[in-house]
């Protein structure tokens, strides 16, 4: 038995992609690799102050393309954006909330219902949760974000192996799962404990966006709704 212990250590060992390696180093390889990506599919949930709860899934490329849909306290909307133009479509929970300063909302949001909404590519609403970037912006940007980790065991992520860093801040845990296979890929995040705990898995690296306006007669310019309630 102790010499079968043994061997699985010595195999475990040998398999070990990123041996030797520190787990901050290893942190910094998975990000500059997932930034480097042309595309990503992004799936999870978010919980922010207040307790809100959000949901995402978003198809993302470096060329601005997107597609996806955000839901939460009973919002839905799906999103379509290109390099130039943005594209929203929601139920009326999700206007309600968009244009509750708006005079004639009411109004407005029933000439919205199965429609899209035409913003610029730039508009806030779709540019940042379209930002592939923006999801480890922190850990990219501030280098602190991704020190003092520490490298755990190997584990699966929808059947892909990945190895486990972790790092401790505060009340909050964040977790990071790292492909050991191929090109250094983060597979998952994970914020525990803290206020605003969250999951996040990344998969379908460097796919194809299809990013397809929907149909022009399906289309609303806000604009010119609005300037129809005034």
């Amino acid at each position: 038995m102790g010499a079968s212990g043994l061997t699985a250590c010595g195999d475990e060992a040998k398999d070990d992609p990123f041996k030797g390696q520190k787990a901050d180093a290893i942190a910094a390889k998975a990000v500059k690799a997932t930034n480097g990506a042309s595309s990503v599919h992004m799936a999870g949930t978010a919980h922010q102050e207040g307790g809100t709860t959000i949901k995402v899934d978003f198809k993302v490329d470096t060329q601005d393309n997107c597609t996806g849909t955000l839901s939460g306290q009973g919002t839905e909307a799906e999103v379509i954006k290109t390099s130039e133009t943005g594209y929203v479509k929601g139920n009326d929970a999700f206007w309600q909330n968009s244009l509750k300063a708006q005079p004639g909302a009411e109004k407005m949001i029933s000439q919205l219902r199965g429609r899209w909404v035409k913003t610029p590519a730039d508009e806030t609403s779709t540019r940042d949760i379209c930002d592939k970037q923006a999801f480890l912006a922190a850990m990219d940007n501030d280098k602190s974000e991704r020190k003092g980790m520490t490298k755990g065991r190997t584990t699966t992520v929808d059947g892909q192996e990945a190895i486990v860093l972790k790092k401790k801040d505060g009340d909050q845990t964040l977790t990071l799962y790292v492909a050991t296979k191929g090109k250094p890929y983060i597979l998952k995040t994970t914020a525990t404990g803290g206020e605003n705990p969250s999951t996040m898995n990344f998969t379908d690296y460097n796919k194809t966006v299809k990013a397809t306006p929907p149909p022009a007669d399906k289309v609303v310019d806000p604009k010119k709704l609005a300037a129809k309630q005034a």
